[in-house]
């Protein structure tokens, strides 16, 4: 980096906490807890915690692409960047577009739809067996209610673009700390 002064230790350090806290967020809730959750609650109660757990978990990691895009392009002046932070940048903007299109519309969408679809299944009595793909019944469902199957229709789109972006957050967080670790003095 060919400016005037490095950034300090504690700037290098908050930058570490942002992008590692966000990362750690996105491994834990995209392949730990959502699959633990899943297969040992009933669909109403795992859907419940992620309608409650999602906003926060979008937001944070929307807040902490943010300041790691921020603290980046603080540190690194346009007129300076090489090709290679560059890259680094645009990938933390892409990190924040898709964090903040999770944040603000994919995520609330989603968890609006399921709210809506699970009063219909409790009207019928469903939705309350344990585990993946477990009531047979909602497929049945899905042909009796016209309400029922436009709402699964929407949810599945909603949830498939809620989940290209955090998969897209993901690759971003991945690629950055890579990054990182290739510019690292000493450990």
């Amino acid at each position: 980096m060919p400016t005037d002064a490095d950034p300090s230790t504690i700037v290098k350090a908050l930058h570490l906490v942002f992008l590692s806290t966000f990362w750690g967020m996105q491994i834990w809730v995209t392949f730990i807890s959502s699959f633990v959750m899943g297969s040992n609650l009933s669909q109403h109660t795992f859907g419940f915690i992620q309608s409650c757990l999602f906003p926060y978990y979008f937001q944070i990691g929307s807040a902490c692409a943010f300041i790691n895009l921020t603290i980046f392009a603080t540190c690194h002046p346009s007129e300076f960047l090489n090709e290679e932070e560059t890259m680094q940048i645009t990938v933390f903007f892409i990190c924040v577009t898709a964090a903040a299109l999770n944040a603000q519309w994919f995520g609330q969408v989603t968890s609006d739809i399921m709210a809506e679809m699970h009063l219909i299944e409790q009207s019928y009595g469903l939705g309350e067996d344990v585990g993946w793909f477990s009531d047979k019944s909602l497929i049945q469902l899905h042909t009796l209610d016209s309400n029922y199957r436009e709402l699964t229709s929407k949810l599945s789109i909603y949830q498939t673009f809620s989940s290209l972006c955090n998969l897209c957050c993901i690759a971003c967080n991945g690629l950055s700390l890579y990054y990182m670790a290739a510019h690292l003095s000493a450990l």
